[in-house]
């Protein structure tokens, strides 16, 4: 008897291991068949103006997050690339070099698409040309700025970067900027304008006028307040995620969410491993550092501060970095077999993002973005030939087809067309 109800055991098991892969692969089938149907829409990508040259660019399989032949392998159509300055003082100077900055990021993806990939990528300025340049076969680049510092005093610096493609702007970053407080002063409740400067009042206005889309994913809460109070044209988080699921201040709380349900705007969840949660993320670092640690010992290799790194001739430098990298891969490994007990902040936790903001505010206002080349990136959905990744947890959870176009695009597209209609009635007048 002993022996047959371990033989049934046996059997029930396999059967039972057979199921659950029947399962995972009808489930894969139709999540490829439901992402090669939709439109799938990333948008924010940073970029480094040194990936766009004849000897380096997207045409090649480069080490950074997002390429065409990593877009292809994952299936993502489009990719904003994103005109980012970082924030310094505000001064004539200031402005001065922030624009050039400025300049020269929109030059590098103008490039992209003129000169080194015009048959495969293609610039899109509104909703239209997005679905047609996915008709024709091609990858879509879109543009979007990450602070308005370099606009200057000027606002005609808007228009101009409109001119050049620029479909959203945020109006600050990390730091207060001449246009609107930034989330980051809510560490020390430091404030430069308790929200919006008068000329980032007026530069609402001319962005609405215009046709171009508001980013709130990095102004301080009462300026995000403000612009929904201003904007008569529905807003944009390029990347944000909840700060009920996990609690930093680049993430939106309930109240700013409901906004975007009353107003009528998107929040494109970010794949960031410090937005998606913090604790889960220190944790894993944590045992990474450890692994990275005990990886050195074993190849004897001191780890060096940038100071020291610094003082080190070019040859030793090269040797430094090149025993550095084996280290990392070791530990890279090593760290692969402790995922099981450690856990990284990895896909499903950027879904329970999805889930909660779409039970809260509606499927209509939720989005997705990976931040890559500026931070982003978790375990699943690394670089953007894991894109796939997405949409299978998605299916995973019960979404239809339907919804998961939505969430990778369509809600972003039909604020865009929104935004436009604004911008063609308040030209009208």
């Amino acid at each position: 008897m002993k022996l047959n109800l371990f033989s049934l055991a046996l059997v029930f098991s396999a059967n039972l291991a057979v199921a659950q892969q029947d399962n995972e692969e009808a489930l894969l089938k139709k999540a490829k068949e439901i992402h090669e149907n939709v439109i799938t829409i990333d948008t924010h990508a940073d970029i480094n103006i040194n990936n766009f040259t004849e000897e380096k660019n997207y045409t090649m399989n480069l080490g950074s997050q997002v390429t065409l032949p990593k877009m292809d392998a994952g299936g993502l159509d489009v990719a904003w690339f994103i005109v980012y300055t970082g924030q310094d003082e505000l001064s004539e100077q200031g402005f001065k070099s922030a624009h050039e900055n400025a300049m020269g990021k929109f030059d590098a993806i103008h490039k992209l698409v003129n000169d080194f990939a015009p048959e495969q990528i293609g610039l899109a300025t509104n909703a239209q040309e997005v679905r047609d340049l996915v008709a024709e076969g091609k990858k879509v680049a879109m543009i979007g700025v990450e602070n308005g510092y370099p606009i200057g005093n000027n606002i005609e610096n808007v228009e101009k970067f409109y001119d050049l493609g620029a479909r959203y702007m945020s109006l600050s970053h990390q730091g207060h900027s001449q246009l609107s407080d930034s989330n980051t002063g809510e560490a020390n409740d430091e404030w430069l304008h308790n929200g919006l400067s008068k000329l980032g009042e007026e530069v609402i206005a001319e962005m609405n006028r215009l046709g171009m889309m508001v980013d709130v994913s990095h102004p301080s809460k009462e300026a995000i307040k403000q612009m929904f109070k201003l904007s008569k044209a529905p807003l944009i988080a390029s990347h944000s995620s909840a700060r009920k699921l996990c609690n930093h201040s680049r993430n939106l709380d309930d109240e700013l969410l409901l906004l975007f349900k009353e107003h009528g705007g998107v929040v494109q969840t970010v794949a960031f491993k410090n937005y998606v949660d913090i604790e889960k993320n220190k944790a894993f670092n944590a045992a990474r550092a450890k692994t990275f640690e005990e990886e050195a010992k074993k190849e004897n290799f001191k780890v060096l501060d940038s100071e020291a790194i610094s003082n080190l001739s070019s040859t030793e430098k090269d040797a430094y970095y090149a025993k550095e990298e084996k280290v990392k891969l070791a530990a890279a490994e090593a760290m692969e077999l402790l995922k099981p007990e450690i856990a990284p902040v990895g896909v499903s936790d950027f879904v329970d993002h999805i889930d909660y903001m779409v039970d809260l505010i509606g499927i209509e206002h939720v989005g997705i973005s990976s931040d890559f080349d500026g931070g982003g990136g978790i375990d699943g959905w690394e670089d953007a030939s894991e894109t796939l990744n997405i949409t299978m947890e998605l299916v995973k959870r019960g979404y239809t087809e339907e919804e998961i176009a939505k969430l990778w695009g369509e809600n972003l597209l039909r604020v865009m067309n929104e935004v436009d209609a604004v911008a063609a009635e308040l030209q009208k007048g």
